[in-house]
């Protein structure tokens, strides 16, 4: 079972009508954070002056998080590594869910078709917005909520993913988010940041921002 970060946001994301994530753009953001959230749980990457610096040379054994390692290593601010490189890690993702089993993949008939993308078990998002949902309104206190939860849910509801936090999951657990939103400052302050600012990010991607 795959259980690195990018691929469950990826699996949480997916709309299983629409055959393929809920809002393609958005998620390509989503699963670029969860890539680098991932990275810096497993101690890769760290922040230095506000900076994200990587940690140690051997690759991390994933070709989406060797990927995000390597551009890393220009060392920009966790904003930029999150933007950089979206729409490519979310097509690496699609292709490793692919590759896996998880997910089947219909290449479009024209040009400007989009791929249809299918979960293979419904099942595994199932279980995926079962654990989100308990680190939402279950009674555990936030610090021991699992780390992957905590973030999973930060990401869904930054990104509006209403499937997993809808408008009234928002208000009536806001402080509930914004806690396990803040678990990540002790991956980083920036990332953190990073996180809490993906809706402005969003917006500023559909008016046309750079990233590939």
């Amino acid at each position: 079972m795959i259980d690195d970060l990018p691929c469950l946001m990826y699996l949480l994301a997916h709309d299983a009508a629409a055959q393929g994530p809920y809002d393609r753009p958005r998620t390509a953001l989503l699963v670029r954070a969860a890539a680098v959230i991932d990275l810096a749980s497993r101690g890769r990457l760290r922040e230095e002056d506000g900076e994200v610096a990587v940690s140690g040379t051997a690759p991390a054994g994933d070709p989406v998080l060797d990927d995000v390692l390597r551009e890393a290593a220009a060392g920009h601010g966790w904003k930029h590594l999150v933007r950089t490189g979206r729409k490519r890690t979310l097509r690496r993702v699609e292709d490793r869910l692919a590759a896996a089993g998880l997910l089947t993949v219909k290449e479009p008939r024209t040009p400007f078709g989009a791929r249809r993308l299918t979960v293979t078990d419904p099942a595994v998002p199932a279980a995926l917005h079962a654990r989100v949902s308990a680190a939402l309104r279950g009674d555990r206190p936030v610090p021991e909520v699992p780390a992957a939860d905590a973030a999973l849910l930060a990401l869904a509801a930054a990104g509006g993913v209403r499937s997993v936090v809808s408008r009234r999951d928002r208000r009536t657990h806001r402080s509930r988010i914004d806690a396990c939103t803040g678990t990540l400052a002790a991956l980083a302050p920036g990332l953190e940041a990073a996180v809490r600012a993906l809706p402005t990010t969003m917006i500023a991607a559909q008016g046309g921002m750079g990233g590939s």
